[in-house]
C-alpha cells in the first residue's frame, strides 16, 4: 500500500512540474509541450491503474517510468527532456 502512494505520488509530482513549466513557458509551443506531456503521462497512469483495478479492459499500455517497455521508456525520457528544455529556455 505505502509503494503505492509513493509511486503515485511521483507521477503526481511529474504531472504537476509539468503543467507547471508550460504555465512558465513563455515560448506558445513549449507550453503545448509541456501540456500534452503532462496529458500523455496522466493518460497512462490512468488507464494503467483501471486496468490494474479491473475497472477498463486490458489494453497494453505501460506504467510510465516504472513497466518494461524500450520504445515506452525511450519516448518517456525523450518527453522529460523536451520538458526540461522548456524550463531551460524560460525568462527567469
Amino acid at each position: 500500500f505505502i509503494g503505492t502512494v509513493v509511486l503515485i505520488g511521483v507521477l503526481a509530482f511529474v504531472i504537476i512540474r509539468c503543467i507547471r513549466a508550460a504555465r512558465n513557458s513563455t515560448d506558445y509551443y513549449g507550453a503545448m509541450i509541456a501540456y500534452g506531456f503532462s496529458t500523455l503521462i496522466f493518460f497512462q497512469t490512468i488507464v494503467n491503474i483501471g486496468v490494474n483495478l479491473k475497472l477498463i479492459p486490458v489494453t497494453g499500455q505501460t506504467l510510465p517510468f516504472i513497466s518494461y517497455g524500450g520504445s515506452s521508456l525511450l519516448s518517456l525520457m525523450l518527453g522529460i527532456g523536451l520538458i526540461e528544455s522548456v524550463l531551460i529556455h524560460q525568462k527567469k
